[in-house]
C-alpha cells in the first residue's frame, strides 16, 4: 500500500512538470479549476507566460531585435475580466524606423457540457489606437469571456532599435504559474542587468553558434525558469508606482563592438558623469538651451517692467507657463524643438522647459536643467541613460540655496513642483558638463487645516460650517482635481462622502497660486449623531474621522511614499445642546513615529457648552522606509481607535 501511495505521488509530480503548454491545447483541469490553489483571492492568474528576445540578421539591413510573446491566462471571477483584453504598444512615429507588432493569435477556451470549447481570435477583436505622436497600441480584445474561461495569446514585436531590450517582468498583479523566458545576445553586443524589485528569477547562461554570410558568431542566451510566483497587488496606500517594486530585470547596452566586421567599437553609459554629458550633448537637449533670438523680444520686454531677482524669476516663470501649453508627453530630449514650441505654443515637457531654462539664463540668472525620472518610470539607482523621462530648470544663489521650477504644470510655484515629478532627486546637468544629485522633496509640509463650528438642534440636527485651507502641494493637487470641476459637482460629491447636506459653499483664491486655497460652506446633517438610551453619542471630529487602518498587510517590503512631508489640522467645536451635559469625553493621546518621522496628538476638552477637539497629524519625511512599516501600521490603528471613541452626553 505504501509503494502504491508513492507511485501515486509521484506520478501527480510528474504530471504537474509534464504539463503541455503547447500553444492551442488547454486541458479539461485547467478549465475546471475554480480558484487558483496558492491564491484563493486572485481573480486570474498567468498558468504560463514565455517570452525569447532574439537578434535577427537581415541582408543589406543588417541585424533586427525580435520578441515573441506566448501568454496562457485563467480568469477566475469577472474582476479578472480586464486581463482579456491586452494592449502591446509600440513605437510608431509620423517619420523614422518604427516598431510593429506581429502574428497575433489567440484563443478562447470554454468548458461546455463537459467538453472543451475552444474559439479563435478574429481580426475584428485587434485594434490600433494612436496614444500620442510617437506610440501606438495594438489592442488584442479576446472573445466571448465569462468566469472560468482559460485565454491564450500569442504575437510577435520586431524592432530596428537593436540597442534597446525590454525589461523582464517577472512579477504581476496577478500570480504566475509558470514563466519561461530566454533572451539571446550576439558577442557584438554587451548589456549590464540589473535586477528590480522584491522578486527574482534565477538566471542560467549558456552559448550556441550564430552565422552571418560566412562570418560565425557567439551568442550568448540567458534563461530564465520561474514557478509559483507570487502577485504584486496595486491595492496599498501610499507607493510611487507598484511596478518599481515588482520583480524584473533590467538590461542596458554598455558596449558595442563591431571592430572585426566594421572596424567599431562603441562605449555607452558607465557613470553618471558620463551620462550627464552624453544627454547635455544631445541636439535636442544642450544645442536646444543654446537658442535665444526665437524669444528676444519678449524676454526685453519682461526685464523692462522686471528689475529685481525675484521679479525675473516669477516673470519669466509664468510667461512661459502661458506661453508654451504641455501636451501631456514626457521627455528628457525636445520634441518640437524650442523655436516650434514657442511659435505653436505647444510642446512636451523638455520643450517647455528648456526654454524656461534659456530664458533665465539669459536674464542673468545662474539656470541649469536637472534631469528627473517619474515616479512611475522608477529610481535610477545606477547610471542609466533610461533612467531619467523628464526634466525642469533650476536657478541657484551665491548662499547655496536654489529655487526647483515646472513649467509645464500651470498651477506650480517654485520649489512645490507636481507629485509626478517629485521622486528622490534628479540630475542637474550644466553647461560645462559637470553633474551632480538635488534633492527634490519639498521642505514646505503639504498641509490642510479644518476648522468645523457647529450647534445640535433639538431634534438632534448637527448645524454649522467648515472653514478648510489647502497649501503647498496640497494647494497645487487642489487646483489640479477641481478647478476644472462646476461647483455644483463639488457639492454633490462632499454631500455624498460625509453625509451632510450643504447650504452654502464658497471656495477662494483658486487661480491665485502664491495663496493658500480656501474653501468654506454651511452644512447641516442628521447622521452625525447617535441617540442610544437617552444618551447622545458624537464622534469629537465629525466626519473628518478616520474610522479604517489604511495599511492591511502583514509585511510590506517596499516603502512608503508620501511624495512629500504633510500635515493635518483638525480643529472641532461642538456646541452641548440644551438639556444635556457631557457624561464622558476621550482622554487626551499622543503617539509618535522612531527618528522624529512623524507624531498624533489628540485632545477633546470641554469649555463651559462647548466641546472642542484638536487632532494634528503630522509626517516629517516624505518617505519611510519599509523597516517601519509595522510601526507605522501600529501607529495608524492607535489614531483610528483613539478617533473612533465617542462623546457621550446625558440629560439633565
Amino acid at each position: 500500500m505504501k509503494k502504491i501511495t508513492i507511485a501515486l505521488l509521484l506520478l501527480s509530480q510528474l504530471s504537474l512538470f509534464a504539463q503541455d503548454y503547447k500553444f492551442g491545447k488547454v486541458s479539461k483541469e485547467e478549465l475546471e479549476e475554480k480558484y487558483y490553489p496558492l491564491d484563493s483571492t486572485a481573480d486570474a492568474a498567468y498558468l504560463y507566460r514565455e517570452r525569447r528576445t532574439y537578434y535577427n540578421f537581415i541582408k543589406n539591413e543588417g541585424f533586427q531585435l525580435v520578441t515573441k510573446i506566448h501568454e496562457r491566462i485563467k480568469i477566475y471571477t469577472k474582476e479578472g475580466f480586464d486581463m482579456a483584453t491586452k494592449p502591446v504598444a509600440y513605437y510608431d512615429p509620423e517619420n523614422g524606423d518604427e516598431e510593429s507588432v506581429n502574428s497575433i493569435k489567440g484563443y478562447t477556451y470554454s468548458l461546455v457540457k463537459g467538453k472543451v470549447v475552444k474559439e479563435k481570435l478574429s481580426k475584428n477583436n485587434i485594434f490600433k489606437e494612436k496614444k500620442n505622436k510617437s506610440y501606438s497600441i495594438k489592442k488584442i480584445t479576446m472573445p466571448n469571456i465569462k468566469v472560468g474561461t482559460v485565454i491564450e495569446i500569442k504575437y510577435e514585436l520586431i524592432s530596428p532599435f537593436i540597442n534597446f531590450i525590454d525589461d523582464l517582468q517577472f512579477q504581476y498583479g496577478i500570480p504566475v504559474k509558470k514563466l519561461n523566458y530566454q533572451i539571446e545576445i550576439p558577442e557584438y553586443f554587451t548589456f549590464n542587468k540589473r535586477s528590480k524589485g522584491y522578486y527574482s528569477v534565477q538566471m542560467k547562461k549558456s552559448a550556441k553558434n550564430g552565422i552571418v554570410g560566412s562570418t560565425n558568431f557567439r551568442i550568448d542566451v540567458f534563461s530564465f525558469e520561474g514557478n509559483k510566483i507570487p502577485a504584486l497587488r496595486d491595492d496599498e496606500p501610499f507607493i510611487s508606482s507598484i511596478h518599481n517594486y515588482r520583480g524584473g530585470l533590467e538590461f542596458e547596452l554598455t558596449q558595442t563592438n563591431f571592430l572585426s566586421i566594421q572596424g567599431e567599437l562603441k562605449n555607452y553609459s558607465n557613470t553618471w558623469e558620463t551620462v550627464s554629458k552624453q544627454i547635455f550633448k544631445s541636439s535636442r537637449f544642450g544645442t536646444e538651451l543654446n537658442k535665444s533670438n526665437y524669444y528676444k523680444e519678449d524676454l526685453e520686454k519682461i526685464l523692462e517692467v522686471s528689475k529685481t531677482r525675484t521679479e525675473k524669476i516669477a516673470s519669466i516663470f509664468q510667461f512661459v507657463k502661458k506661453q508654451v501649453k504641455w501636451n501631456g508627453v514626457y521627455g528628457k530630449y525636445t520634441d518640437k524643438g524650442v523655436r516650434k514650441a514657442y511659435k505653436e505654443r505647444v510642446g512636451n515637457v523638455a520643450d517647455i522647459n528648456l526654454i524656461l531654462t534659456s530664458m533665465l539664463r539669459s536674464a542673468g540668472l545662474d539656470a541649469n536643467p536637472v534631469l528627473v525620472s517619474t515616479r512611475n518610470n522608477g529610481v535610477p539607482m545606477f547610471p542609466t541613460l533610461d533612467g531619467f523621462n523628464y526634466v525642469i530648470s533650476m536657478v541657484e544663489f551665491k548662499d547655496g540655496t536654489y529655487l526647483l521650477l515646472d513649467a509645464t504644470e500651470l498651477f506650480s510655484l517654485p520649489n512645490i513642483l507636481p507629485t509626478r515629478v517629485l521622486n528622490w532627486n534628479g540630475r542637474k546637468v550644466t553647461k560645462e558638463g559637470n553633474s551632480s544629485w538635488i534633492k527634490l522633496t519639498p521642505s514646505k509640509f503639504a498641509s490642510e487645516e479644518n476648522l468645523i463650528m457647529v450647534k445640535v438642534t433639538q431634534d438632534l440636527i448637527v448645524e454649522g460650517f467648515v472653514r478648510t485651507k489647502y497649501d503647498n502641494l496640497n494647494a497645487l493637487n487642489f487646483r489640479n482635481n477641481y478647478n476644472h470641476i462646476k461647483e455644483e459637482n463639488l457639492i454633490t460629491k462632499f454631500e455624498e462622502n460625509n453625509k451632510v447636506e450643504i447650504i452654502n459653499f464658497k471656495i477662494t483664491n483658486k487661480y491665485e497660486i502664491g495663496k493658500p486655497v480656501n474653501s468654506t460652506l454651511k452644512f447641516s446633517s442628521e447622521d452625525l449623531i447617535e441617540e442610544i438610551s437617552n444618551k447622545l453619542y458624537i464622534e469629537p471630529l465629525l466626519f473628518l474621522t478616520e474610522h479604517e487602518n489604511p495599511f492591511k498587510l502583514e509585511e510590506r517590503k517596499f516603502p512608503i511614499d508620501f511624495a512629500s512631508p504633510w500635515k493635518d489640522k483638525n480643529t472641532v467645536s461642538i456646541q452641548i445642546p440644551e438639556g444635556y451635559k457631557v457624561e464622558k469625553l476621550p482622554e487626551s493621546f499622543a503617539i509618535s513615529l522612531p527618528d522624529n518621522l512623524g507624531v498624533f496628538k489628540y485632545q477633546v476638552t470641554q469649555m463651559g457648552k462647548k466641546i472642542s477637539t484638536i487632532a494634528i497629524l503630522q509626517f516629517n519625511s516624505a518617505i519611510i522606509g519599509a523597516e517601519n512599516y509595522k510601526v507605522l501600521k501600529d501607529f495608524y490603528g492607535q489614531m483610528v481607535k483613539k478617533q473612533s471613541e465617542k462623546i457621550v452626553l446625558i440629560k439633565l
